[in-house]
């Protein structure tokens, strides 16, 4: 049955009759998995996630660096800084020398709200006020205060903004970029501002001019002013949908200056210089630059009409960038290389625009060897990049712990000096796993690469967790398995990550690939891989399981209603699945370039066939599927997860639920809440790929 007129009344996240409907599926959850195996895994996760020995990432502010750290006793969280010559001391003791700016409970507990951090924009370059957001029960939607952040007070009567979803930037300490919810009209089809208003000190907000405006089907617009001293510049983006943009450079009259290039090459400014990112082929003049290059222009004369180009990065057969990180001097790259990482300088040329110079950050770090262990990712964070050209360098891998360093740039681009800051002990114990990469051939052909987690002398069929994402040009790289080191790979089970298409592994033509019409590529490659672990006898079907989240859980959905016979369990974890209606419900309507419009009969043909809502039919068997969501998801509506589960109950399937209270698209909110979601995941699993199947099929 398709219809889901008799539980509309799951439509409402807080409505009494549908929490009524999931205090009874969370209860009959609970009774099947609060087992003493899922107490022992929650005890273990928890024990990971709150384990001080973790790297407390900073942010560089003038001589501070600032830090949100949770703890078992602070849960929702402290903002604290130390100097940033203590956070990169020698001395432990030095280390810790932390003074808190923020405790998270203890405002939450003294405003009878479940307060949950949304971050803290610091205004350069006096450093002395600070923008938090906070999220009542971890929405996409937050409240705005400003903080004083010398008398550790937020500012009465200074900038408050009530909840929405928007962004609000400084421009100078007495003003504001805001893209906020204004009222009636001033938001998207999709729930997200069109309209940046510039708020002055002593205006209410009403007052503030509207400076920019987007259309009401676009998805959001947004305005940043950039500090860079010499290269001060304000520029609005206005989004039309998740792949197509404008770009434009604001005037001191308030009027503003269009980038121009095509929609789907997404521009943006870096001192002198125009960057370009474009996302199909890009021709200009007699040059065209392909999907997925890295193009720079001198600002002046393109933005004059001279279309002088640079092409920085050309993408390969293999390769793709990742993303691209400026310094003060330098624009760092992350280049994936069959899912590889390598990093890159590049330095701007002081003469001949045509002239940069190009270093492997691989091949002159110091040391290189003892943090790069096979298969590693590389992330690129500058450490001040207003001001200089450190950079933080993060190194992670599915069994070596992760690694924090810290690399000096000369202005030519040479390193200066690298070391390693600090880096996280082991987790759990992967003595005796390998990690391998392995390539299985799609339904079209295509190779579809994926990474193994298992034992070094594995001799028989494992149980075994593939997981996918396969949409929005997202890259699933190698990241330490920190939690399920503990929870699957020490109790025997191998963990196998797929690359598969829809994401951006290999560039924009990888993720194009499964857009609209061609999203089926991404299931079919999913379940490419899921046939080719069983043929090299890695498991069988009966102790294969598949997990994803969001679109994941769109890629599962999928696996239940179009694969069943390949999986012998399932984990949706904040899913679409409902495709006929996903436009109308919170944000789906920005992601309607990624999947269609159902409301266009042409593009309903194609996306009911990956509908899994509409799928679904009584008399098909079916594996055990657990479908985790939250009330206080505002971006995937929890509709989606409660409304499958309805149908599948009425048709006797072996499915469970359970719905977090917070946490919003993330599921949780804290470290007990991710423990919990967690361990029931992986009991729910043991259950099911740890046992015999009832019949042989």
């Amino acid at each position: 049955m398709t219809d889901q007129q008799q539980w509309q009344f799951l439509d409402n996240p807080t409505g009494a009759e549908a929490l009524a409907w999931v205090e009874n599926h969370n209860s009959r959850a609970l009774e099947q998995l609060e087992t003493d195996r899922y107490r022992e895994i929650r005890n273990d996760v928890l024990s990971v996630l709150e384990d001080g020995r973790r790297i407390p990432h900073v942010r560089i502010r003038d001589q501070w660096a600032y830090n949100f750290w949770t703890d078992e006793n602070n849960p929702r969280g402290l903002w604290r800084r130390q100097l940033a010559s203590s956070y990169l001391a020698t001395d432990k003791e030095a280390n810790n020398t932390w003074e808190t700016l923020i405790d998270v409970d203890a405002l939450a507990q003294s405003e009878n709200r479940s307060w949950v951090w949304g971050g803290a924009a610091v205004c350069y370059p006096n450093n002395t006020r600070a923008l938090i957001s906070l999220s009542d029960g971890g929405s996409d939607s937050t409240i705005v205060r400003e903080f004083d952040i010398h008398t550790r007070q937020f500012v009465p009567g200074g900038f408050t903004l009530p909840e929405s979803k928007g962004a609000a930037t400084w421009i100078d300490e007495d003003t504001l970029w805001v893209s906020r919810d204004f009222g009636p009209n001033t938001l998207t089809d999709s729930g997200y501002p069109r309209q940046v208003r510039r708020w002055s000190r002593g205006m209410s907000l009403a007052q503030a001019p509207i400076i920019f405006e987007g259309e009401q089907t676009d998805v959001l617009v947004m305005a940043v002013h950039d500090p860079t001293p010499g290269w001060e510049r304000d520029v609005a983006v206005r989004v039309i949908d998740f792949h197509h943009e404008e770009t434009f450079v604001i005037n001191e009259d308030d009027s503003y200056t269009k980038i121009e290039c095509p929609t789907f090459v997404h521009a943006s400014v870096w001192r002198d210089w125009l960057l370009f990112l474009p996302k199909e082929d890009w021709q200009i003049g007699h040059i065209t630059h392909p999907a997925g290059s890295l193009v720079a222009a001198p600002f002046d004369s393109y933005m004059a009409g001279k279309r002088h180009t640079i092409e920085l990065f050309t993408p390969t057969n293999s390769t793709s960038l990742e993303n691209v990180t400026p310094t003060r001097h330098h624009l760092v790259l992350t280049v994936l290389d069959n899912v590889a990482s390598r990093v890159e300088i590049l330095t701007a040329p002081p003469a001949s625009p045509s002239d940069w110079e190009r270093t492997d950050l691989q091949l002159t770090m110091p040391g290189a060897t003892d943090i790069m262990p096979p298969f590693a990712s590389l992330h690129s964070a500058a450490f001040n990049a207003l001001e200089d050209d450190r950079l933080w360098l993060t190194t992670t891998s599915f069994t070596s712990p992760t690694t924090l360093s810290l690399v000096e740039l000369s202005p030519s681009g040479q390193v200066i000096s690298a070391r390693i800051v600090r880096d996280l002990p082991a987790m759990f114990n992967s003595r005796e796993l390998v990690v391998t990469q392995h390539f299985a051939t799609s339904d079209d052909g295509t190779r579809i690469p994926y990474f193994q987690v298992g034992h070094r002398n594995q001799t028989h069929a494992c149980p075994t967790l593939l997981y996918g994402y396969g949409g929005f040009e997202v890259s699933l790289t190698p990241t330490y398995l920190a939690t399920a080191g503990r929870a699957w790979l020490e109790r025997g089970g191998v963990y196998v990550v797929a690359n598969i298409r829809g994401g951006g592994e290999y560039g924009p033509d990888w993720h194009r690939a499964a857009l609209k019409d061609q999203r089926p590529r991404a299931y079919e490659d999913f379940a490419a891989v899921a046939r080719d672990l069983v043929r090299r006898g890695v498991t069988t079907h009966h102790q294969l399981a598949a997990q994803g989240g969001s679109n994941g859980g769109l890629l599962v959905g999928m696996m239940l209603t179009r694969y069943p016979d390949l999986f012998g369990a399932l984990v949706c974890q904040v899913p679409l699945l409902d495709m006929r209606r996903y436009h109308t419900l919170l944000a789906g309507a920005s992601w309607m370039a990624e999947y269609g419009n159902p409301d266009n009969p042409t593009e309903w043909e194609y996306i009911k066939e990956f509908s899994p809502f509409h799928l679904f039919t009584a008399h098909t068997h079916y594996p055990p599927v657990l479908f985790t969501t939250s009330t206080r998801d505002d971006r995937v509506h929890p509709a989606h997860a409660r409304t499958m589960v309805a149908q599948m109950d009425e048709a006797g399937k072996d499915v469970l639920f359970y719905e977090n209270t917070e946490g919003g698209h993330a599921g949780a909110a804290d470290h007990q809440q991710r423990a919990t979601m967690a361990a029931l995941a992986w009991e729910f699993l043991w259950q099911k790929l740890d046992t015999p199947p009832a019949t042989e099929s």
